[in-house]
């Protein structure tokens, strides 16, 4: 009795591994592969790097993190997607490569339904970011210069056609009637570069990693954020739903876990449940923090399925609207 009592405790506490008897013998001998699609160094890395030894921890497995750029991204979802369907390749994913790529990539011979939601990790808020010397210190503003006559045309940056920032970048000229020059970048660094240097205009980006401290330092400036309400931290940034005809921009870039549609729904279970326990642990949500991500809330399996399908139909119907096409 007192072992059993010892051997809850430590289960709760998360101590030892998870019991998963059905699932470890289809894992047995195998390593966790977590998959990243991006190159070391990235959000979607970090949090790779972040979750691999607690997952090993608790399922009992080796982890590794396995990085697989390229396509925008669209490499390491194909191997994710092509891998043995046992539970042991995970997908550090978000909606750019799993929901936008395959609707602007001919080449990513994936779509968003092969792949089922394991957990997200945490929730990150789009702002708009403009060269600090640009003459619009709000979209309000931003608004009224794009549609001065003489203005000469402002430009937009994008980490590549059909990501998150290009398909914002569209949809605000849809709903707002103006016209700006998309150059897209093959990275982050190289687009925030250039708009610290005055090369390009504006960006749509996640309110993370180095942009809260280049904002604070007044190298770059913020017109707007994408969300419902104020940003907890910069409190005085206005959301871009209130400027007319802006009520629906509203958005996020979150990022998580996700398998294989082909993995059986009993791993899934488990990998889910796994999940959960790691999120749980205060050292985790802390870095997860630091990187200025909010973590995200704990969710059943059900419930992130049908976030994952709203948002799936949702980009899908901003592609169309403003007519993206694959390249």
């Amino acid at each position: 009795m007192r072992r059993r009592s010892l051997m809850a405790a430590g289960l709760a506490a998360g101590l030892f591994p998870i019991a998963l008897p059905a699932f470890a013998q289809g894992l047995a001998g195998k390593t966790l592969n977590l998959i990243v699609p991006y190159p070391a160094g990235g959000g979607s890395d970090i949090n790779a790097r972040l979750a691999a030894p607690e997952l090993s921890r608790l399922l009992g497995q080796p982890a590794i993190v396995d990085n697989v750029p390229g396509a925008s991204g669209s490499l390491g979802v194909m191997k994710a997607a092509n891998a043995p369907a046992d539970g042991s390749a995970l997908l550090l994913g978000s909606p750019m490569e799993l929901m936008l790529t395959p609707l602007t990539l001919s080449s990513a011979r994936y779509k968003a339904e092969d792949f089922r939601p394991i957990g997200v990790m945490a929730v990150t808020s789009m702002v708009l970011l403009a060269r600090k010397d640009l003459g619009a210190g709000n979209v309000d503003e931003l608004i009224a210069l794009l549609r001065r006559p003489g203005t000469k045309e402002l430009s937009y940056g994008s980490i590549g056609p059909g990501s998150l920032y290009h398909l914002l970048g569209e949809r605000f000229m849809q709903q707002t009637g103006t016209k700006m020059l998309h150059v897209p970048y093959k990275g982050f660094a190289p687009l925030v570069n250039d708009l610290l240097g005055g090369q390009i205009d504006l960006v749509f980006a996640p309110l993370a990693g180095n942009v809260p401290d280049l904002l604070d330092a007044g190298k770059i400036k913020a017109l707007g954020i994408a969300t419902s309400a104020p940003h907890e931290r910069f409190t005085a940034l206005a959301p871009i739903r209130n400027s007319k005809g802006l009520d629906d921009f509203v958005y996020s870039l979150w990022a998580g876990i996700q398998v294989s549609h082909r993995v059986p729904e009993e791993a899934q279970q488990r990998l889910h449940a796994a999940f959960n326990q790691m999120m749980r642990k205060p050292e985790l949500r802390r870095a997860l923090e630091l990187g200025g991500a909010k973590v995200a809330p704990e969710q059943s399996l059900a419930e992130l399925r049908r976030d994952y399908q709203a948002d799936m139909e949702r980009y899908r119907a901003i592609a169309k609207s403003v007519q993206l096409r694959p390249e």
